[in-house]
């Protein structure tokens, strides 16, 4: 199975990106993690990406905020699926995070989530791995009918409850 890879561009993004981390676990993704800058670390950020297919990494994760150049410096340095995931913060709240992180220039393209939608870009990560991988495929399938068979209870003990109070 191919890995995924979450690339902070600080560590003040850790907390915020552990969803994406725990959606991997609980596939069974291997994942690998690292803090490396687009400004503050070019050459190992570009090094990273570089050579993240032959090190065996099937998609890149992006965390960053405030400019958030991150996701384009790394697909900018390769061709696997880059996911952006702006983190939120700073003077704009991650507005600046998001528009510089969804603006790319044709060619190179970033899939980008929520300000801290790090959760999401992991289950699109997986959905990516899962297309050469029918054990992930299945496994998705199963989460999906999990969610609906839940909202289901929900929605069935709020119209008891209406219905209840309404007696």
């Amino acid at each position: 199975m191919k890995k995924a890879a979450l690339i902070l561009g600080s560590d003040s993004d850790l907390d915020k990106a552990q969803g994406a981390l725990d959606v991997f676990r609980d596939y069974g993704v291997p994942a690998e993690a690292r803090i490396l800058s687009a400004h503050r670390t070019p050459e190992e950020a570009a090094a990273f990406a570089s050579s993240a297919r032959e090190n065996g990494f099937g998609v890149i994760l992006a965390a960053a905020g405030m400019a958030a150049h991150l996701a384009g410096a790394l697909a900018a340095r390769t061709t696997l699926p880059v996911i952006g995931i702006p983190m939120g913060g700073g003077a704009f709240g991650g507005l600046d995070a998001l528009l510089s992180t969804v603006q790319m220039p044709s060619g190179i393209p970033v899939a980008t989530v929520a300000v801290n939608g790090a959760k999401n870009a992991a289950i699109l990560a997986v959905e990516i791995l899962a297309l050469s991988d029918e054990t992930l495929s299945e496994k998705l399938v199963s989460a999906r009918e999990e969610t609906h068979a839940a909202v289901l209870k929900k929605d069935a003990l709020l119209r008891e409850r209406i219905k209840g109070e309404n007696a």
